[in-house]
């Protein structure tokens, strides 16, 4: 029996306002890797408008099937087989990243897995030719300012989240932050996107 290809409404709806803002900041960029990519559905949609970018794909095991699904069925030369990647496990690849997307996975993360997250960046980082090399990392989803949400319905998404699992939750922009800039990153820009979400672009500090 052959599996149903997923499919995501919400990647279908945030697809093009993310792409507006990737279009202007991965401009530079030419290997990207997407942390979580889901159903593939981002993928496919940013590596056919920006050819220019080789976009791995990465999720853990159980989401790999799905996301190749996406990829063969697009047939782009631009996206390569998606890789195993658990942020809270194991050592991440020394292969040099100039750039790195994530899309609605910070509030499913344990904050534990957020900081396991951001080190590893940094590991990622440490790689790069020279530390002046360009690096870019661009993340979407809900975030908290100041402690507050920005919205009644960002209130009731986290409440439904941390019923889910008490680890998940919004994050606060202001401790993630400085978890970038702990690493070398600094605030290139914090987009507001539809749906009460925001897309926050970090960039290597000179």
């Amino acid at each position: 029996m052959v599996a149903e290809k997923p499919f995501s409404p919400a990647s279908e709806r945030n697809r093009d306002p993310i792409l507006e803002v990737l279009r202007v900041h991965f401009a530079q960029a030419r290997e990207v890797l997407e942390i979580g990519s889901g159903t593939g559905q981002h993928a496919v949609h940013f590596a056919a408008a920006m050819p220019w970018l080789r976009w791995q794909c990465s999720d853990r095991a159980e989401q790999l099937p799905g996301i190749r699904m996406w990829l063969e069925e697009a047939g782009l030369p631009n996206t390569p087989a998606p890789i195993e990647l658990d942020v809270a496990h194991g050592s991440w690849s020394p292969t040099h990243f100039d750039a790195v997307f994530t899309a609605n996975t910070l509030h499913i993360m344990g904050w534990d897995e957020v900081e396991a997250c951001f080190v590893s960046l940094g590991e990622m980082l440490a790689f790069a030719p020279t530390a002046a090399a360009p690096f870019v990392l661009a993340v979407y989803g809900p975030f908290n300012y100041d402690g507050e949400f920005t919205s009644d319905s960002n209130r009731q998404f986290d409440a439904s989240l941390r019923v889910r699992d008490p680890r998940m939750g919004i994050r606060d922009f202001e401790a993630v932050d400085a978890l970038a800039r702990a690493i070398g990153l600094r605030l290139a820009a914090d987009v507001t996107m539809p749906a009460n979400n925001r897309t926050l672009v970090w960039r290597r500090s000179p």
